[in-house]
């Protein structure tokens, strides 16, 4: 009995064997749980933030092409020197090559951020492909290399350059095109009713720059094309989202600044059709008290935006893109209807733009820890965060 109890008290006197949840240290003093463990939250970090990363993030490019766009159409020489032109001449053209830098820098990024989320991520970016809000901000880093392309200081639209890389970013458009615009009126899970919400118009959009800027380019045929896929559309997916069919997919809260895009898509319509007329006609000009209109009605209900302004996210850059395409169609307008008012809606709505296009930057920078929430309302990451490995 003696000798069991010694030979119990020697075992439980053993040296323990460590384990992975315990710390080792190797001939050179380094702690190998510990560094282990440092590793893999690191790893885990970076992969959390992949399934966090979503291709509504592009709407900062959005913003910032978009802006550089209109600081550009401003510096022209035709615009009316009565009203902003003559101000913004007076800033040094460096400022200009540094804004387009900035915004070309800042897509750039989001866009290998992006493809890394492809690769290491894939079952979140299938996810995303079949979100009724996620598809739609797909068209958006074509949409801003396209702004980005107008307003670059470097090519002219004659340029063969300049024309190649028009191709490169309006072929995925039209490919985009081709999946839900077939997907609306061909899958009863995807009908347009079901699916349609205000994001919608972001594929509207996309045809509608890739016409702007192919009228400018004198690829007339091109132009008219994809204006007539964008504005055929954008008649019944107003309409639509006007009725609000019962049963279809709706936003949270926290995403309704992206009502802004009912601005945007008129306002852009205008700006393409004046490029393939080439005259601010009647028709750009209903269009763009569309615009007028619909921005009034949005800026007299805020309510609506209550719940989405209690903390900072994403979401908020939604409101920049609209803003600037809006002033970007009014500064056409200026130039084809002198008088004062014109020049004064102009002035008003650029100098909106560059205020909160300038306080977003400002929240994004101070509100860093709000950049990728894990509560993030955008509905297809708790999608992918389920599925994801």
């Amino acid at each position: 009995m003696a000798q069991n109890q010694r030979r119990f008290n020697v075992t439980n006197h053993q040296i323990p064997i460590p384990t992975l949840h315990q710390s080792t240290t190797n001939s050179t003093g380094t702690d190998t749980g510990t560094s282990t463990r440092a590793s893999k939250t690191a790893s885990s970090s970076d992969l959390s933030i992949l399934t966090r990363f979503h291709a509504g993030y592009f709407r900062i490019s959005l913003a910032l092409c978009s802006q550089a766009l209109l600081w550009k159409t401003l510096a022209e020489p035709t615009t009316d020197a009565r009203a902003l032109s003559s101000i913004v001449r007076t800033i040094p053209s460096f400022a200009f090559i540094l804004l387009w830098s900035i915004a070309l820098l800042t897509l750039l990024l989001l866009c290998l951020l992006y493809l890394v989320r492809c690769f290491l991520r894939f079952r979140s970016v299938r996810a995303e492909l079949a979100h009724h809000v996620g598809m739609n901000y797909l068209f958006a880093p074509w949409i801003s290399f396209l702004m980005l392309l107008q307003a670059t200081p470097f090519l002219q639209p004659d340029n063969r350059l300049y024309r190649i890389l028009w191709c490169a970013f309006s072929v995925p458009i039209v490919v985009l095109d081709v999946k839900i615009y077939g997907q609306w009126f061909t899958q009863g899970k995807r009908f347009l009713s079901m699916v349609a919400n205000p994001t919608s118009q972001i594929t509207v959009i996309g045809n509608l720059v890739g016409a702007h800027v192919a009228a400018q380019m004198g690829w007339k045929e091109s132009a008219v094309c994809m204006f007539s896929l964008g504005i055929t559309h954008y008649l019944v997916l107003f309409v639509t989202l006007y009725q609000r069919f019962l049963g279809s997919d709706s936003l949270p809260a926290m995403l309704r600044p992206v009502f802004f895009l009912f601005i945007a898509a008129p306002s852009t319509a205008s700006l393409a059709w004046d490029s393939i007329s080439s005259s601010f006609d009647t028709g750009c000009k209903m269009l763009f008290f569309l615009s007028l209109f619909l921005f009034a009605s949005l800026v007299s209900r805020p309510a609506l935006f209550k719940r989405s302004m209690r903390r900072f996210s994403v979401a908020w850059w939604a409101y920049s893109f609209p803003l600037t395409i809006l002033a970007l169609a009014a500064t056409e307008y200026a130039q084809d209807v002198k008088g004062v008012i014109p020049n004064v809606l102009m002035l008003v709505l650029s100098v909106l733009s560059v205020v909160v296009t300038l306080a977003l930057m400002v929240f994004t920078a101070l509100k860093t820890n709000d950049i990728l929430p894990h509560d993030d309302p955008f509905v297809c990451y708790n999608i992918a965060r389920g599925t994801s490995t």
